[in-house]
């Protein structure tokens, strides 16, 4: 039985971890042979300037990122700091009422408003110089 998010957490649940790769194909050939792992969704974010694919990890993703442009956020990120981490994806019930928390409490954003994210879903995402040095994507299905 999985634990409930805290009373009057807005953060619902871990919806990806995404990891920044040069190589789309290889990270997932070497997810695939090493924890027999196969993408469950692929898609290209134009908005983003990425592609991803995703891997089912129990109720959540692995997010490999790969950009498309050399403009992209992606794209600058792998220049600066090369493959790893990118960003977390929290599960919010409202994306405009979880970034407003955030803009109340004083926390930087990225976004000022929500907007579409894959898989249908609508995304903002919290500065990582006001969030502790991690980049927050929150994630409404």
């Amino acid at each position: 039985m999985r634990a409930q998010a805290g009373a009057g957490s807005l953060l619902t649940e871990i919806d990806h971890v995404a990891i920044a790769v040069r190589d789309l194909e290889a990270a997932i050939g070497y997810y695939r042979t090493v924890f027999g792992a196969e993408v469950v969704h692929r898609e290209v974010v134009e908005s983003d300037g990425v592609e991803e694919a995703l891997i089912e990890v129990a109720d959540s993703y692995l997010q490999l990122l790969t950009p498309t442009r050399d403009s992209s956020p992606v794209a600058r990120y792998l220049e600066a700091k090369g493959e790893g981490l990118h960003h977390v994806g929290y599960r919010v019930a409202d994306c405009a009422a979880a970034l407003q928390a955030v803009k109340d409490a004083g926390g930087r954003t990225i976004d000022d408003a929500p907007r579409p994210g894959s898989r249908g879903t609508t995304v903002a995402f919290v500065h990582p110089k006001g969030a502790f040095g991690t980049l927050i994507e929150l994630v409404q299905e």
